[in-house]
């Protein structure tokens, strides 16, 4: 199938580049012991075999990344994308390089030749990962093995595939035409692809054309009706690609998952219901907010006290419920930003701007710096909030912003965060209409499901910066 191409060609295209990484090795090598390159002394004596080893090494694991990553679209490569493969080979050499340097405490390789190496080989890859593949999809992928297909469906359908289809061409898949009971199903984008016929046609064309593979564009409406596209297929021996619609259907994205041979479909992926991310998470939680609330909290609750009894006399934190994980209410902690005044909900539901007479002058320093939100380390200390997590809100807030967005609860199935994804990218500060919402929702259920420890701290970077420079729509 097209999949099995596609790994193949990155197969053969990591051999090519184990050849080229080898050959430049000894090339490099024999280049400075014969000719004497300027400022790399080379020992004749120097056991080079170790090395070369772990640069076969760097490249066999790098494979891995071709054939996961980058084989469904690896024979259309552009420059950025093989620089970013080159390099991350390269990197890997190096470390295996290093390791065995740092093993062995071998002090007579030249560090200078290996770097050298590295540079040349990085060059090297980044050019051969960008030429290779495509030349090798054109000499593999030619006339004898080209795959003629049939589409069968209806035309929007066609059409809603069209970029797949002009990327497999390189890969043999070669359009015969399109199989459809509307009449003029037209062109599938800048691809003019012939009609021949409605799906009752199938076996016809079928036998008088050389079809190596149909791909049925929707699911079938009924079990007959799948039945007799598949049996049409094994009687003349050929390949059935079935695209799913169930999308469509649902009006959302779906996750295809696997439990015991059997498959299901989910709404999104969850990496935090993997118990060692969540470890994971949980010891990045503690190590961050363990130092700042015995460090930290301590001499800032006195700085934030004073000023408070000088500009707005009252109680020092600000204690509401919020929702958190699996709609568990919790009692959030905040600095007081606001003059004191009786608990009204609805009074405390209204959103502050730039120029609200609540927020008295330290309190809008605490707020635009996100001072304000340090208590909530402790929240993250006793585990009812994340460093990291979607951001909570009022309650009134927390209900009318679920009736606004769909999929709005989808927040819930992680801890709430000092900050967020959203916020980290500039989304702050009041929400004034239901596209800001929309945003802010979005990301946070980007966010959960493409955790990932190296997402969290960028996001806790990005969000230390803005303490020190904050965006526009921080009040």
């Amino acid at each position: 199938m097209i999949d099995a191409r596609a790994r193949g060609l990155a197969n053969l295209h990591a051999a090519a580049v184990t050849l080229f990484a080898s050959a430049l090795f000894w090339a490099w090598a024999a280049i400075n012991w014969f000719y004497r390159v300027p400022f790399v002394h080379m020992n004749l004596k120097q056991n080079l075999m170790p090395y070369f080893l772990c640069v076969v090494g760097g490249v066999l694991l790098s494979a891995r990344d071709v054939s996961r990553g980058l084989a469904v679209r690896f024979h259309l490569p552009d420059l950025g994308r093989s620089s970013r493969l080159a390099f991350r080979q390269v990197a890997l050499m190096a470390l295996l390089i290093f390791a065995m340097m740092f093993a062995t405490q071998d002090h007579g390789i030249s560090r200078l030749f290996l770097g050298e190496f590295l540079v040349f080989t990085w060059v090297g890859l980044s050019v051969l990962n960008a030429w290779l593949p495509g030349k090798l999809a054109r000499v593999i992928f030619q006339k004898g093995h080209r795959l003629p297909t049939v589409f069968v469906g209806r035309p929007e359908s066609l059409s809603k595939v069209r970029d797949w289809i002009a990327n497999k061409e390189p890969l043999g898949i070669y359009p015969v035409g399109v199989l459809s009971a509307e009449a003029a199903p037209g062109e599938a984008g800048n691809l003019a692809i012939p009609r021949l016929g409605t799906q009752a046609d199938l076996g016809r064309v079928l036998e008088e054309r050389l079809v190596g593979q149909v791909v049925l564009l929707e699911l079938p409406a009924s079990d007959a009706e799948a039945a007799e596209i598949i049996n049409a297929c094994r009687d003349r021996g050929c390949r059935l690609l079935i695209h799913s619609n169930i999308e469509e259907r649902y009006t959302q994205p779906l996750v295809p998952v696997t439990e015991e041979g059997r498959h299901f479909y989910t709404l999104q992926e969850e990496p935090l219901e993997d118990p060692l991310n969540r470890i994971v998470k949980r010891v990045f939680d503690l190590a961050v907010s363990l130092p700042v609330v015995v460090l930290i909290l301590p001499p800032l609750c006195a700085w934030v006290g004073l000023m408070q009894r000088i500009q707005a006399p009252g109680p020092m934190f600000h204690a509401r419920e919020r929702r958190g994980k699996q709609g568990k209410v919790f009692c959030m902690l905040k600095f007081r930003s606001m003059h004191a005044a009786p608990g009204n909900p609805r009074a405390e539901s209204v959103q502050s701007g730039p120029d609200d007479g609540r927020v008295f002058p330290f309190g809008r320093f605490m707020r635009r710096r996100s001072l304000d939100e340090f208590p909530q380390f402790w929240n993250v200390l006793v585990g009812d909030m994340s460093i990291v997590g979607p951001r909570p809100y009022m309650p009134l807030l927390d209900e009318e912003f679920r009736q606004q967005t769909q999929g709005y609860r989808t927040r819930n199935l992680v801890k709430p965060g000092i900050t967020g994804l959203s916020q980290s990218l500039g989304f702050r500060g009041p929400v004034l209409d239901e596209t800001l919402v929309r945003q802010r929702v979005y990301w946070d259920v980007y966010y959960i499901s493409h955790w990932s420890l190296g997402l969290d701290l960028q996001i806790t970077a990005r969000t230390l910066w803005q303490v020190f420079s904050p965006p526009e729509t921080a009040v």
